[in-house]
């Protein structure tokens, strides 16, 4: 029988997934408020208008369903427009995935945080998440598993541009230290999750080398052999209100448990192994 997976918001992570999964034999379904897909990333079976279709058939024909809406100041996306029709197909679904971020944990000084570890966001979107969070958690049989998620980069979201540009800048903060995750290390912790469903389950998807944001500028430089990017002090700093609410939190986030769990090796453990696969890829690239 074909497993069907309904993605919800069928955006970057959820793409690397579907090709993971297409190669499989799965169908993809995906949803987005965009239903113009790349055939060439093969990213999805089907696409959909997510708000405007009518969901209720790949709501029947989902064995799986992954989602990546972000929620905002009403809720979550999904279950403002959908929420009775999820509840309907919980019976029949095998496993839902939401992807939530580590901005729930909030700020800790540069500490760890675990999946145990109490949800205290300072941002808006960090609360906005706890909340979302709550409400796919309170939908009765649903096998809901939540993915934190530290910052994302892979192909086509990396440091390269802007220091090739000369427009990266080393924001230094005293004490500020990221945990980051490669795309591909996202697609293949779902697809070790969907291979071994814990309804219930929490993971953190994170790398195992959390580190000052500066540190992967300047060896992102280093590997373009190009003069590292000059070093401006957070408090000066030209940034975007956006861009500045990010140092507001300063934390190591542990993945033990998707290792132990999951059994998933890295592919990328840290930041210097993604980085130099991602200019490996571009030389490739540029050769054919």
């Amino acid at each position: 029988m074909t497993q069907t997976l309904l993605s919800l918001g069928h955006g970057y992570s959820a793409q690397a997934l579907s090709r993971l999964l297409l190669l499989n034999g799965w169908q993809v379904i995906g949803a987005s408020r965009s239903a113009v897909a790349n055939p060439a990333a093969h990213s999805a079976t089907r696409m959909m208008v997510f708000p405007g279709d009518d969901l209720s058939e790949a709501l029947k024909a989902a064995s799986h369903i992954l989602v990546s809406a972000a929620p905002d100041v009403d809720g979550d996306p999904v279950l403002r427009l959908i929420r009775n029709d999820i509840a309907a197909a919980a019976p029949h679904l095998e496993w839902v995935g939401y992807l939530s971020t580590t901005g729930v944990y909030g700020d800790h000084q540069g500490g760890w945080v675990t999946e145990e570890t109490p949800l205290t966001p300072s941002t808006k979107r960090g609360k906005y998440r706890v909340a979302a969070e709550a409400e796919w958690q309170s939908i009765p049989g649903l096998p809901l598993h939540i993915f934190r998620l530290a910052g994302i980069y892979g192909p086509g979201r990396g440091p390269f541009a802007k220091v090739r540009a000369g427009t990266a800048r080393r924001i230094i903060k005293e004490g500020q230290v990221f945990s980051r995750i490669h795309v591909d290390d996202i697609a293949q912790v779902l697809a070790a999750s969907i291979a071994r469903p814990d309804p219930g389950a929490i993971y953190n998807l994170c790398d195992d080398d959390p580190a000052p944001p500066q540190d992967v500028i300047e060896y992102a430089a280093q590997l373009l052999g190009l003069p590292v990017p000059p070093a401006v002090d957070f408090e000066t700093a030209e940034m975007s209100p956006m861009a500045r609410s990010f140092y507001a939190e300063s934390k190591r986030v542990d993945n033990s448990r998707l290792k132990r769990d999951l059994g998933v090796s890295l592919l990328y453990p840290g930041y210097r192994e993604g980085l130099k696969s991602l200019l490996l890829a571009e030389a490739v690239t540029d050769k054919r």
